[in-house]
């Protein structure tokens, strides 16, 4: 039997990227913006960084997350208005692992709600350095635990 094709795989995974698409469409504009503009960001930092592979988007806890299932290197990265609605969007990352603690060192100039995301101003220009960077660790934090 023919192995599918990997467009085949890509439509498996498409309802959930029209979940996310429709989930994107709900929020206020200002917010969609800069929730797309995070969303591009995640994408394009996977693709930069060695060793992520293909990123998976799909809806966890009702919000857009981001994963590395191919290669298993990272960490999953959400993105979502901070609730209840504010005029905030946050990235979060697993509590329970040691990534925001790092971010805040690198970055004390970043907002933090906890062990567990970087909060950013709807109406601010994005810290896209400091995320790339950010995100990129978060998509790589097993590979870079085996290393240890």
């Amino acid at each position: 039997m023919r192995k599918p094709a990997a467009s085949t795989s890509k439509a498996a995974r498409r309802p959930q990227a029209k979940a996310a698409d429709a989930l994107f469409d709900a929020y206020p504009a200002p917010v969609k913006a800069k929730l797309l503009a995070l969303r591009r960001l995640i994408f394009e930092t996977a693709q930069a960084t060695k060793g992520v592979g293909a990123l998976e988007e799909t809806l966890k806890w009702g919000q857009p997350s981001y994963l590395t299932p191919e290669t298993g290197s990272g960490s999953t990265v959400r993105i979502d208005q901070v609730k209840p609605a504010t005029d905030q969007v946050a990235v979060y990352f697993h509590c329970q692992t040691n990534l925001v603690e790092t971010f805040r060192e690198l970055y004390p100039e970043l907002s933090y709600s906890g062990n567990r995301a970087i909060l950013l101003d709807v109406s601010s220009k994005l810290p896209e350095a400091a995320l790339r960077h950010c995100v990129g660790l978060a998509l790589t934090y097993h590979l870079d635990k085996r290393k240890v």
